[in-house]
């Protein structure tokens, strides 16, 4: 539990930042979203004329852009790529500095297993998550509230906001193996940005390919914001998808790092 409170600790300032800095870009976007609604049929001649794939890869349906929920899912196009940087940054730090500030082998002389570091450092890990995305939907529901020109579903608005603590937990456990495979990672934030993103521009290639199959190859894909907003729920297999991601990143952690060596200083 020592472990856990120290790297709650220790990833307190990261995590307000992160916080507030989801809820700006959400706040960015939703304030913009009445001059939208009132120019409506503006805005949806201009942009009819992108094409039909540039359109899917940004997120933009025209059919329901023009709603809180469909402008909102816009939204969460550039917040989930951001959120998910978070996650991961998280996730491959929070294990690789103990070898970068050279102090694994210190740590490991005290009376705990290496099953208890690690389990210590996921759960603090996971509880930074928790609290981000607990004050970030307080926080982006009463924007919401604030810039609604009518009335919306908030079980459907929360089931949208959700997806983005669901895509954390993936990166979060795609971080936390990377960390333990690779025993010296220099720039932590250079593999998380670089992993991100090369999942996000193959999310955008699936969707230019309008095949399910390749959907699987990005969890950005996991979660269609149309498919939430017609059916309020989530397409079963692809969130099976993301717990086995999720599972076996986490369980595969776990024996890596029972069986690697600790250089001592």
């Amino acid at each position: 539990m020592n472990v856990f409170f120290h790297e709650l600790k220790a990833y307190r300032k990261s995590t307000i930042i992160w916080t507030f800095s989801l809820i700006m870009v959400a706040w960015l976007f939703l304030s913009m979203f009445p001059s939208f609604a009132k120019d409506a049929e503006e805005f949806k001649n201009l942009l009819a004329g992108y094409p039909l794939a540039m359109r899917k890869a940004i997120g933009l349906n025209l059919e329901t852009l023009f709603t809180l929920l469909g402008f909102y899912s816009y939204a969460l196009t550039f917040i989930t790529l951001c959120a998910a940087i978070q996650a991961m940054n998280l996730g491959t730090g929070i294990v690789s500095k103990e070898v970068r500030e050279k102090t694994a082998d210190f740590l490991l002389t005290k009376p705990v297993t290496r099953k208890q570091v690690l389990t210590g450092k996921l759960l603090a890990a996971f509880t930074s998550l928790l609290i981000t995305n607990a004050v970030y939907l307080i926080a982006v529901n009463s924007i919401a509230l604030q810039v609604k020109t009518e009335d919306y579903s908030v079980k459907t608005f929360l089931l949208l906001s959700l997806t983005i603590l669901f895509i954390q937990f993936i990166f979060l456990a795609i971080g936390f193996i990377f960390s333990c495979i690779i025993p010296k990672i220099k720039s932590v934030l250079t593999v998380s940005l670089a992993t991100v993103f090369a999942f996000y521009f193959l999310g955008v290639i699936s969707d230019s390919a309008s095949d399910d199959v390749k959907r699987y190859i990005s969890p950005f894909k996991y979660f269609d914001n149309t498919y939430i907003i017609k059916h309020s729920g989530y397409e079963g297999p692809f969130l099976i998808a993301g717990l086995v991601i999720v599972i076996a990143a986490i369980a595969g952690s776990y024996l890596i790092y029972a069986k690697r060596d600790i250089h001592a200083v």
